[in-house]
């Protein structure tokens, strides 16, 4: 015997009360939107409020793109696809280009979004001011009173104990000038595409059980200081050994034999396009010749 489940897992109640968190989500940028968050089939810290944000708003007609860490293969990345399929019958793809939702863990694709993707980001810790106040309650407060104090002094700590920030990812946002939020543990290369992005960003955090939202065309800050500019990971003179790409966000590995340090392009599935097209480049070479 075979169980029928439902379309996406959830049975149409769910749906309708996260989808009704996300449209509020939507209409107040950046605001932490509180969710019954649901047990599911996979571990809380593994993607739960991405997933279910996936499972609610996915259709029969959507392709869906699984990355994790900037991979596509990787185990969780897999599975979540896995689920998603077996309980939808949705395509799956490996293209950004192609995908009409992407959820990922910790990167935004290289490839830049369109109006026609929804971009669904796993969130661990959805508050950008826990590290200054343990309290949900007063960090609703500070948001409500637009008192971002806190933050911005953590950042000053920094400066004047480091000389930069050194907050290597989570770098907190401003978004549409009102409220500060935790753009999820993405690189700071990737916060700037968070910026007047034409894709919608839907956030997601199932242990916090709080989703939020960053419209298509919002504008979206990193906190930094006027004489303290925003810098995001620098990559100068490096470039993938595999693709030769030099403008993309990196992985430094370690040759076991050598030693020696090399990168390669953190996005999988861009390093692959790239190296596919340079396939093609020879006879585009040849026709121009004759």
């Amino acid at each position: 015997m075979q169980l029928q489940t439902h379309f996406a897992l959830f049975d149409e109640g769910s749906k309708k009360e996260i989808r009704r968190a996300i449209l509020k989500a939507v209409a107040i940028p950046g605001y932490q939107v509180p969710f019954a968050s649901r047990e599911m089939p996979i571990a809380r810290g593994w993607g739960t409020g991405g997933l279910q944000i996936t499972l609610s708003i996915i259709g029969k007609q959507d392709v869906l793109k699984v990355i994790d860490q900037g991979s596509d293969e990787s185990v969780n990345a897999v599975n979540i696809k896995k689920l998603v399929n077996k309980t939808t019958g949705v395509e799956t793809t490996i293209e950004t280009s192609e995908a009409t939702i992407i959820q990922s863990r910790h990167r935004i694709p290289e490839v830049p979004l369109t109006e026609k993707q929804i971009m669904v980001l796993q969130v661990p810790i959805p508050e950008p001011l826990r590290w200054v106040e343990p309290s949900e309650f007063k960090t609703k407060k500070l948001h409500a009173e637009n008192d971002y104090s806190g933050a911005w002094l953590l950042l000053f700590e920094q400066i004047m104990k480091y000389g930069k920030t050194v907050t290597n990812a989570d770098h907190p946002v401003f978004v549409h000038d009102r409220y500060v939020m935790a753009p999820s543990p993405i690189p700071r290369f990737d916060n700037t595409k968070m910026h007047q992005s034409e894709a919608l960003i839907l956030l997601g955090a199932g242990r916090e059980k709080k989703i939020y939202a960053v419209p298509p065309y919002t504008n979206v800050n990193s906190l930094a200081f006027e004489d303290h500019p925003f810098e995001v990971e620098s990559f100068d003179g490096k470039h993938c050994h595999l693709c030769h790409a030099a403008t993309v966000f990196m992985d430094e590995l370690i040759n076991q034999e050598t030693g020696e340090s090399y990168y390669q392009c953190n996005d999988t599935s861009y390093c692959l396009a790239k190296l596919n097209e340079q396939e093609h480049m020879p006879e585009v070479v040849i026709e121009h010749a004759r």
